[in-house]
């Protein structure tokens, strides 16, 4: 078992462990300081709700599943709500579905939401979370190598606009984080390599220990290895997030090849997956900075090596115009100007801003 514990606005533990499932209701109970009722020995109308997409719910949401046996022996009163899934449901729509659904069942603000999936439904289901009745508890049990990484740790909730990527959201972290390693054998190898792309950036920015644990590997199949590999990538995030949690300063950092991937996602309409993008992000920043001089030792070769090795597709099918177009809606933009987070060596990232207007030419250093 691994245990992280961060110490944000709402203090949470992150817990690692294979067969977790199991006892998910005891921990959940553990971490919302609930106790039975000394009369019936149950937990007290207390209601909650498994937030999940159609692709995850026959593996683990059912009622007959480990998961939700474990939560209704606990004596929690189970509600469950199943979206389809996919960027194309990670917006507005489904936060006004999911927040009618709560109200039709009347929870309450001392009940609570938790997040069966993937980044998607993490997003989806915290956002909804800080929305309903100007904030309900939520619990994360991701199910994606990529969700464990990232998405799940550091309570950044969002969905998307037309516009962007994001664009509508807010900073609400769990109460609890549960991550069973054994989910990651339904998942495909494409579907790992998002996950692996996150942890890569991790490494890049502050631990390039993490990368070289990677490069001692000849595959991705050993949940053992991708747990581990998941907690050091995620004391990169704690660090950081219990630093600047309302992403002001350092935190930007975690955007290594982000505000790239973001607009490769938006040009490719989400038919090219986020980790898929931050690899080839990655790859253009760290290329464009090298050429530049802005690196103090060159990484790009480094970089490249290590995706190239687990063959993450990096031939980006779009112009610099075309991303640089795609990228006038990032977060990062203040003003005229646009923050980039730029490689000094591998393991040590820092910020630079630059004018909008010279973003196009940066990124063509880099295709």
């Amino acid at each position: 078992m691994i245990k992280i514990h961060v110490a944000a606005s709402r203090q949470y533990e992150v817990i690692l462990n294979r067969g977790i499932l199991s006892m998910a209701g005891m921990y959940v109970k553990d971490a919302l300081g609930l106790e039975d009722d000394p009369v019936t020995g149950k937990l007290k109308n207390k209601k909650i709700c498994i937030v999940t997409d159609a692709t995850v719910d026959p593996l683990y949401g059912r009622e007959s599943q480990t998961l939700w046996t474990s939560l209704a022996a606990a004596g929690f009163e189970m509600h469950k709500y199943v979206f389809p899934g996919g960027e194309d449901c990670k917006n507005m729509e489904t936060i006004e579905e999911l927040l009618e659904f709560l109200a039709a069942k009347r929870f309450s603000r001392t009940d609570v939401l938790l997040a069966l999936g993937g980044g998607i439904v993490g997003d989806v289901t915290g956002f909804a979370a800080a929305t309903y009745l100007r904030g309900v508890e939520f619990i994360q049990v991701p199910t994606t190598l990529l969700a464990i990484v990232d998405s799940s740790v550091g309570g950044k909730t969002g969905v998307n606009l037309k516009a962007g990527k994001n664009l509508a959201g807010t900073f609400w972290q769990p109460s609890l984080v549960l991550f069973d390693p054994e989910v990651l054998g339904t998942l495909s190898y494409d579907i790992t390599l998002d996950g692996i792309a996150e942890a890569i950036k991790a490494g890049v920015i502050a631990d390039p220990l993490i990368l070289d644990s990677i490069k001692m590997k000849r595959t991705l199949d050993d949940p053992d290895f991708l747990m581990n590999l998941a907690s050091l990538a995620i004391e990169v995030k704690r660090k950081v997030v219990e630093e600047d949690e309302r992403d002001n300063g350092s935190r930007q950092l975690l955007n290594f090849g982000h505000t790239l991937a973001h607009a490769i996602e938006k040009c490719s309409r989400y038919k090219i997956s986020h980790g898929h993008a931050v690899a080839m992000g990655m790859k253009i920043v760290s290329i464009a900075s090298d050429r530049l001089g802005w690196t103090v030792e060159k990484c790009s070769e480094d970089i490249l090596e290590i995706l190239e090795r687990f063959k993450f597709p990096l031939r980006c099918p779009f112009s610099a115009w075309e991303l640089a177009n795609a990228a006038m809606q990032d977060k990062k933009i203040r003003g005229g100007n646009i923050t980039l987070v730029v490689p000094a060596a591998v393991g040590k990232c820092y910020l630079k801003t630059i004018p909008t207007s010279k973003l196009e030419q940066f990124i063509s250093y880099g295709l």
